[in-house]
């Protein structure tokens, strides 16, 4: 594992830019870009990203850049990834640079679905990493088909009565060489998973938490501290897929491994404003259940098998 005095110094996400204090966006900006270096070509599906690369004709982000409709984050992959492949053939490039598109949970799990999974059905050689805040922040704090159960939005305001869609494992089903999750609480782990994704051919699926300060109701300066209880409560597994295996990693491991002991999914929900609602209801303590249930039957789905102190 490499630690942060091995990062590279160089940065490529500059100050200026217009993201919201707290943002996690920005942050996971910052690590992926040192994970892939300078030679990346960037494309942004309409999210908060959109707005925070700073006001025109300034941006915050040093790399080339293209932003793209909202269900166009595959296709647009798939052609750039083509156009390069072409300009390496031709020889006016020597090597071919990395494609990264980067989406919100709205242009991942709802309006981009087709287009991702028909770039990943063509095998298309990109890395696709969706930054999952659970609703669409940019717009109202909407509902997504990330929302989870009993969550506040706007559209939701009694708490969100469907569970929510696993596109992680959606993409596992399509046979791609690497799929995985992060979390800005392990950064690490994330900048690892960003540097073995860019050395593998095909599509590469990453899924990374990204709590949203105003979106989810809590100060700005917890953001870190809300992505660390997701994943010490279960609510974010921690996993890369890769050769027809999966594989816990930082702290999820040490909770299926039996080190580190679980904590409630309650002690998740009490720390943002979002299930308030749910945590003072007869109702609620039902989602509350069913949520654990949810935490299990994940960690089975993609184990085998559930320790009982889960």
């Amino acid at each position: 594992m490499v630690s942060f005095k091995e990062l590279p110094s160089e940065e490529l996400f500059l100050a200026g830019s217009t993201a919201c204090q707290g943002c996690p966006a920005s942050l996971a900006l910052r690590i992926a870009f040192k994970a892939l270096g300078r030679d990346t070509i960037l494309l942004v599906v309409a999210s908060c990203t959109s707005v925070l690369q700073g006001s025109y004709p300034l941006s915050a982000i040093d790399l080339p850049l293209m932003n793209v409709l909202f269900a166009t984050g595959g296709a647009s992959a798939s052609g750039v990834s083509a156009g390069v492949k072409a300009l390496v053939k031709r020889g006016e490039i020597k090597e071919e640079p990395t494609v990264l598109v980067w989406a919100g949970d709205g242009g991942t799990y709802d309006i981009g679905i087709q287009s991702l999974s028909g770039a990943a059905e063509r095998e298309t050689d990109f890395i696709y990493v969706c930054y999952n805040n659970e609703m669409y922040s940019n717009t109202g704090t909407q509902r997504s088909g990330a929302t989870p159960l009993g969550a506040w939005t706007t559209t939701t305001p009694a708490g969100k009565i469907h569970p929510r869609k696993d596109i992680a494992q959606i993409m596992i089903a399509h046979r791609i060489p690497y799929v995985a999750t992060g979390s800005l609480a392990y950064p690490l782990d994330f900048y690892q998973k960003m540097l073995k994704a860019k050395s593998i051919r095909g599509t590469k699926y990453i899924e990374l938490l990204a709590p949203c300060p105003p979106g989810w109701k809590f100060p700005s300066s917890q953001m870190i501290e809300v992505s660390r209880m997701a994943v010490k409560s279960g609510m974010w597994l921690l996993y890369e897929h890769e050769d027809g295996e999966t594989r816990f990693t930082a702290a999820t491991k040490r909770i299926i491994e039996g080190k580190v002991k679980k904590r409630p999914v309650k002690d998740y929900l009490e720390i943002q404003g979002r299930f308030s609602q749910i945590l003072v209801s007869k109702e609620g303590k039902e989602a509350e259940d069913l949520l654990e249930r949810e935490v299990s039957e994940s960690i089975r789905r993609l184990h085998g098998w559930v320790p009982e102190y889960i």
